[in-house]
């Protein structure tokens, strides 16, 4: 199963999609389209299952990053000859204004984004889960467009597939410190029997304001990766039902000349 955004998908020099779990090679706990390189599955069938990820979005090639929760995003201007090397570095985004050049980012319970512009020049992906939303990798993300002279109200936004408001039980020390920032912040913890939960797709909503994104410029596949066993890896899920590991689910996107 692949989710699409209904905005990006009127672009016809634009291809992306927010991989669910379903129609790959791995098997177990991994089944079945596994991109997590990090995971303990078998690198074969990883390997694989980039590779179908890669042909389903029309790319010549697919780049990744190793994620290390950071607000670091890697501007990739060339493709080297000989190209094999799938993860181009440690970061949590990937920024390209290459044609025909996937990028991708791997997720199991924090949000993936994806950007693309008004005149399709540039495309970008980001790994945003609490810990790159509140470092502000939304910001870095638009000051990359920005820098490249695309102003953020010709950025388009669509955050992915994240565990929902009602899956994500936090402890006090997490609200304070989020709200330590901006007490504003608050509008996004549910209180309910003694117990308080995060929305994280209305944090990272709000970041994408606050960098001066148009809001009819943000859209949302909100589905909960959390409930959705079938669809998707969760990591929460995974410490909660005692897994010894986790799968990862994959977003991509691609552009055009």
């Amino acid at each position: 199963m692949i989710l699409k955004s209904k905005k990006f998908s009127t672009e016809k020099k634009i291809n992306h999609s927010f991989f669910s779990r379903k129609n790959g090679f791995s098997k177990g706990i991994y089944s079945s389209l596994n991109c997590g390189l990090g995971s303990k599955d078998e690198k074969r069938n990883v390997l694989k299952n980039i590779n179908f990820v890669k042909k389903k979005i029309k790319a010549k090639q697919l780049c990744l990053v190793h994620q290390v929760h950071s607000n670091k995003i890697i501007e990739l201007k060339r493709i080297p000859k000989n190209f094999k090397q799938i993860r181009i570095g440690k970061a949590d985004g990937i920024f390209t204004g290459l044609s025909n050049v996937g990028i991708g980012i791997l997720t199991a319970d924090c949000a993936p984004i994806l950007f693309f512009d008004n005149q399709k020049k540039f495309i970008c992906c980001v790994h945003a889960g609490w810990k790159g939303a509140f470092k502000n990798i939304v910001k870095t993300a638009v000051l990359l467009f920005k820098k490249n002279k695309i102003s953020p109200q010709n950025i388009n936004a669509c955050v992915g597939p994240c565990i929902g408001e009602k899956s994500y039980e936090i402890k006090i020390d997490f609200l304070k410190k989020i709200i330590a920032k901006k007490k504003s912040y608050k509008k996004c913890f549910i209180f309910k029997k003694k117990k308080i939960f995060f929305n994280l797709r209305k944090f990272i909503t709000l970041k994408l304001l606050e960098s001066a994104i148009s809001k009819n410029n943000i859209s949302h596949i909100a589905r909960d990766t959390y409930v959705n066993k079938s669809l998707f890896y969760s990591y929460r899920r995974s410490i909660i039902f005692n897994k010894a590991d986790y799968g990862r689910n994959i977003s991509a996107i691609t552009k055009y000349n």
